[in-house]
């Protein structure tokens, strides 16, 4: 099955939350996720510049974090979302307005936004979807060994159905991994690369996988 980008939230069986992002493409495949400065950036792979004059939404930030919250999304909506959360709106709220500000993708599919976030403090987490015809953020308890997940095109809802048990993950490395064959998301096709976060210590772990 073909989702498009996906976004996912969860928890370890050691209490460690964690949000995901995996871009799937048909379209433009020749991207790979980029890692500096603490936050995570979705690139064309060299050599394949060019593709953004084909299409402006190909490159953005995909994952930054804000104080106890990690973020992870498909597009330029991360940043005025972070921002929002580091000036101390409420999560929910900052997820709201960020997607309402951007709005859906102007491209030839109306591609939708979408948004997950998760605290390393408590088990708590977000999933949010602003399509053509309706803004949806929603609020989860995150449960040992449970992942949550939202995509841009048939999964574009954040529901109580879209959950999957059995996700370990030991280390951040092995969260970028999940998303992209682990559990339920070996199902879904096209992976390009992925991107996650992870609880620790100190704040969040980050990693990239590029295939």
């Amino acid at each position: 099955m073909y989702l498009g980008r996906i976004v996912a939230i969860g928890m370890t069986p050691q209490g460690k939350a964690a949000a995901m992002y995996r871009v799937s493409s048909r379209s433009f495949p020749n991207r790979e996720a980029v890692l500096v400065n603490n936050q995570i950036s979705i690139l064309p792979r060299a050599g394949f510049e060019s593709d953004l004059r084909k299409n402006p939404y190909i490159s953005y930030n995909c994952v930054r974090l804000a104080g106890e919250w990690a973020v992870a999304t498909n597009g330029s909506q991360t940043d005025p979302i972070v921002e929002k959360i580091a000036m101390g709106f409420p999560p929910r709220d900052a997820i709201s307005l960020g997607l309402l500000a951007m709005d859906y993708e102007k491209d030839s599919l109306d591609t939708p936004r979408i948004v997950a976030a998760v605290s390393n403090k408590r088990p708590v987490g977000y999933l949010g979807i602003i399509r053509k015809d309706a803004l949806l953020v929603r609020e989860f308890t995150l449960v040992p060994g449970e992942i949550r997940y939202l995509s841009t095109y048939e999964k574009n809802r954040p529901c109580d159905d879209q959950v999957a048990t059995g996700f370990a993950a030991p280390c951040v490395n092995c969260a970028a991994q999940y998303v992209v064959d682990g559990g339920i998301f070996v199902e879904f096709t096209n992976p390009v690369t992925s991107a996650a976060a992870l609880a620790s210590e100190d704040g969040f772990d980050l990693a990239v996988k590029v295939l």
